[in-house]
């Protein structure tokens, strides 16, 4: 796999990587200035930079959101050897409209009511930067490096790895 050569190439790269991992961590800080993360399932990555999840409006999430809505959100696809890191700025709102494109019949698992469930909230996160690291070939490939890297005694290249700011 070839570096991306632009801007765009290189978001368009995020936006891949981010679709087909769809779970990720949210990292938030807490009211004590601990940082805090947490399991999530993607709605939708836009990405002219904007992610989305759906949440509890009382939960501690969207209220540590409130006080400091810097986050990162990191996924991890380790079967294709991917991994991103998105931080940014985050933002609690409900809009019925967005969240009725959003909305899959799977949700009914946390949001037993569907769009009705009380408290039900949208968290859109919009993405500062991101960085990617995308190790081209299949574990077979990375194996053979890693096993080359044990006895010449050198790292294993990391693959593709792309600093993106938006």
């Amino acid at each position: 796999m070839s570096e991306p050569s632009t801007t765009a190439e290189a978001r368009r790269r995020v936006t891949e990587l981010v679709r087909r991992a769809r779970i990720c961590m949210l990292t938030t800080t807490g009211l004590d200035g601990r940082m805090v993360s947490r399991p999530m399932g993607l709605q939708e990555a836009e990405f002219d930079g904007d992610l989305w999840f759906f949440a509890y409006a009382d939960s501690a999430k969207v209220r540590q959101i409130r006080v400091n809505p810097e986050v990162n959100v990191a996924f991890s696809d380790p079967g294709h050897h991917a991994w991103v890191s998105v931080s940014g700025t985050a933002q609690e709102g409900y809009d019925r409209a967005k969240a009725e494109r959003l909305w899959h019949p799977m949700l009914t698992a946390w949001f037993p009511d569907g769009l009705d469930t009380p408290g039900i909230t949208l968290i859109k996160v919009h993405a500062g930067a991101a960085e990617y690291w995308d190790s081209a070939g299949g574990a077979v490939v990375n194996l053979l490096g890693y096993a080359k890297a044990a006895l010449t005694g050198t790292p294993p290249g990391p693959g593709e790895n792309r600093e993106v700011s938006y």
